[in-house]
């Protein structure tokens, strides 16, 4: 009888992965934003009253899932479970309770059995706007990066709140996207509360508690069985990254025991006047991201396998940066935290880790029909006015006995934005995108390339680019005797070099060149295999004087 019931809650458990996948799979086809619908930028879970996460969909981004894991708990602290009602939505993209910026917004929605509230279901989605400055580094107060929403009942027994919306269309410059989105959200909470309450009913369930307690427990418990195959000890690894003036250091302390792993990010560089500061939230959901990748990575992800890994960071560190600093572009320093996770592990277990990569995106947000400091605002006169983001990315770090990825997002796993999809939105044209020969580190094992892509504004007017950028100064290191992987690099067609942060003007008739960087590699370049070589040659990926130069071909 045991056994029989161990696979009933399997069963359970592998339809409650199947509820929240539902759920997001909503969200993607319910979305109006292409960060959405095009390149799964969200997440979605289902979690007990207490605010402990029990399942998450497969379709989503670290950093919006694990953050999004602690902040059902604050909108608990908001609205306790007694002053919550069927039909209420609530709504919030508070970047230290949500998911660490402005154009995040997370919803919950709480679901009830008769009058006894069951779960709750959050999710979040990444808006194209949300005012102010724009997605940009370039702001040194949150209350400069756009509309703050604090935790707010949106939807209160069914009735929307008209004049909630009415602010939100009042502060954005795309206000159909940004309102498609939240009814999005709204929906997809909708669909996952009914598949829940479908499910209850057909297993004649009259709570999850059980259910989850089962799920959160044999979740720990693996996951403390993966953490006690590895070393005990503690490692650490510095990491230097361009910053938006000045280099940043990440510094990692990172800790094998019994009781799970602990990582400390003391001695890393504090918070700047810019928005690359990481809010507690992103580093956590990153850094233990880092971790999962290596160790019990088939372990599902809920309140029970993250509860292994304790993450701390001084108040005041780029990692931690407190209210109200500027975080907008919190995810160029929070997506390098699990290459220094990495470096870390790879001292216990080289076997096991990859080297570093390009790891933060180089999302290309370009808008047009917009004014700013320098530029003549009779240059868009009649010019279209548009918004958009092509979610972008360089190569991946080489892996144990494998080269690394070309042109693949990661840790983000957002997928790229087809050119096409950016065409249609508006009048940019992508003049080329492809693959940048010789990006990619050398080694034994070769590094993921980057790419090359060349755009301009096909009206002949000019346009702003919100640049994000890093690994330009400092480019992903390779490991054990592996070459480091080429540098990003911005620039005009017509000759001038761009900075890798802030908004610039791309000039009427100039195209934007967009050179992302490539992942390091692993062991000596001399071990590669000569069919390899000359594989990665006739595939245009290492050119003939590298191949000759570095490989020795």
């Amino acid at each position: 009888m045991a056994r029989l019931a161990d696979i009933q809650m399997q069963v359970m458990w592998n339809r409650l992965i199947s509820v929240v996948e539902e759920q997001a799979q909503t969200l993607i086809r319910t979305a109006f934003g292409a960060a959405t619908r095009e390149a799964g930028d969200l997440s979605a879970g289902v979690f007990l009253p207490d605010g402990r996460m029990v399942a998450q969909a497969v379709t989503g981004t670290p950093g919006h899932v694990n953050s999004m894991a602690e902040s059902v708990k604050y909108f608990l602290q908001e609205y306790p479970r007694e002053a919550m009602f069927a039909g209420d939505v609530f709504l919030t993209n508070d970047p230290w309770k949500g998911t660490g910026h402005l154009n995040d917004l997370t919803m919950v929605t709480p679901v009830f059995k008769g009058r006894r509230m069951v779960a709750l279901f959050a999710s979040t989605v990444h808006v194209v706007d949300i005012g102010g400055i724009g997605l940009s580094a370039d702001g040194t107060q949150i209350y400069h990066e756009g509309l703050f929403i604090p935790i707010v009942r949106l939807v209160s027994r069914g009735r929307m709140d008209e004049t909630m919306l009415k602010v939100v269309r009042a502060n954005v410059r795309e206000p159909v996207q940004v309102e498609g989105d939240i009814y999005g959200l709204v929906a997809c909470n909708e669909i996952g509360g009914a598949r829940l309450l479908a499910m209850m009913s057909e297993y004649r369930l009259s709570d999850i508690e059980r259910l989850s307690e089962h799920i959160i427990a044999r979740s720990r418990a693996a996951m403390l069985a993966a953490v006690r195959a590895w070393p005990q000890g503690t490692w650490s690894c510095s990491m230097t990254t361009d910053g938006y003036d000045t280099p940043i250091t990440l510094v990692g302390a990172l800790t094998v025991s019994k009781r799970g792993i602990d990582i400390d990010f003391t001695g890393t560089s504090p918070v700047v006047s810019n928005g690359i500061n990481v809010p507690k939230s992103y580093t956590d959901a990153y850094a233990s991201f880092g971790v999962r990748c290596v160790i019990g990575p088939h372990i599902p992800n809920n309140a029970g396998s993250l509860s292994v890994i304790r993450i701390s960071a001084p108040e005041g560190t780029i990692v931690n940066a407190p209210f109200p600093l500027a975080v907008a572009a919190r995810s160029t320093i929070g997506q390098m935290l699990p290459d220094v996770v990495f470096g870390c592990l790879r001292q216990a277990r080289a076997d096991k880790v990859p080297t570093e990569g390009a790891s933060s995106l180089w999302n290309v947000r370009l808008a047009g029909g917009q004014t700013m400091k320098g530029m003549d605002p009779a240059l868009i006169r009649g010019a279209t006015r548009f918004n958009v983001v092509g979610f972008n990315t360089g190569g991946t770090g080489a892996r144990p006995g494998k080269d690394g990825l070309s042109v693949t997002s990661f840790p983000s796993g957002i997928r790229n934005v087809a050119v096409e999809i950016m065409e249609t939105l508006s009048p940019v044209v992508y003049w080329k995108k492809e693959y940048r020969p010789d990006s990619g580190g050398a080694g034994q094992y070769r590094g993921g390339l980057g790419q090359i892509m060349e755009i301009a504004n096909g009206e002949s007017a000019p346009m702003i680019i919100s640049a994000t950028f890093d690994r330009i100064t400092f480019p992903a290191r390779g490991s054990t005797g592996g070459h480091s992987g080429g540098g990003g690099r911005l620039s005009l067609a017509s000759g001038a070099t761009m900075r890798g942060f802030g908004r610039q003007v791309i000039p009427a008739g100039d195209r934007v060149i967009v050179e992302t960087p490539g992942g390091g590699g692993i062991g000596d370049p001399g071990s590669r295999s000569r069919d390899a070589v000359a594989q990665d040659v006739r595939d245009g990926l290492v050119s003939g004087d590298c191949a000759r130069d570095v490989y020795g071909m």
